[in-house]
């Protein structure tokens, strides 16, 4: 079972809203969430790991199906629209929510601007939990608070450099491991990562140049929304149970 996660009070408020939505068309209906990510296996790995660690109970009353599709910013957004439509003709069934991940990379600031956008303006919103400059930033931050930017070639040594200490001086670093989510829950801190990353995301407040946040991440609301739905559960069975 999942360790439990102290979530921020401003994502536990977004939390209950956006239940409360969902709630008021979808009651006693399996909720269905589609997470897709840019890169084919490294997101998808971790995510699958997170998902496979949530309580039984949720897996039961939540879909929850991960794609990655080698797509990036613009056309991960879109992509993740078409996914959507073929997937709920497929199964018959309505996805709640959709999420995606991708990092800014070398993209080009338009694009990765635009895609952002895309997310916040489409109806319903799209999760969107991107990462400035990479998605390995979300794991250097269950370790220690990073708020310089950080090069590409930089991610690997600072990994490393953390978890050596811990599992062995011979510890290599494998970008597409199915490993990390286990080393990060075993050696690193959950509830440190979702607070740091909190930290980083009110340095860039009220700024929309979203190219130029490095470092920063949204992953941890997507990680928040997926630990939430163990409290969100029980909330539910407390109002079925009252009724």
């Amino acid at each position: 079972m999942a360790r439990k996660v102290k979530i921020p009070n401003h994502i536990q408020k977004r939390l209950a809203r956006d239940t409360h939505k969902r709630k008021r068309n979808t009651k006693n209906k399996r909720k269905y969430f589609l997470i897709v990510c840019e890169g084919e296996k490294t997101e998808p790995n971790y995510f699958e790991s997170l998902k496979n660690d949530l309580p039984k109970g949720v897996l039961t009353s939540c879909r929850i199906d991960i794609e990655g599709t080698g797509r990036n910013t613009l056309s991960l957004v879109e992509e993740s629209i078409k996914m959507k439509e073929r997937l709920e003709n497929e199964t018959s069934l309505s996805i709640d929510k959709i999420w995606v991940v991708f990092d800014r990379d070398s993209f080009e600031p338009e694009n990765f601007n635009e895609a952002i956008n895309l997310c916040k303006n489409s109806s319903p919103e799209i999760g969107c939990a991107w990462t400035n400059e990479a998605f390995e930033l979300w794991y250097l931050l269950h370790f220690h608070f990073y708020n310089t930017a950080i090069n590409r070639e930089m991610y690997q040594e600072l990994i490393e450099g953390n978890l050596k200490p811990k599992v062995g001086e011979d510890y290599e670093y494998q970008k597409n491991s199915t490993e990390m989510y286990g080393l990060l829950k075993e050696n690193g801190n959950l509830e440190l990562a979702i607070r740091f990353a909190s930290k980083l995301e009110t340095e860039f407040e009220g700024r929309f140049d979203f190219a130029n946040h490095n470092p920063s991440t949204k992953v941890h609301h997507l990680v928040a929304e997926l630990f939430g739905l163990e409290e969100l559960l029980k909330k539910e069975d407390e109002d079925k149970s009252s009724r």
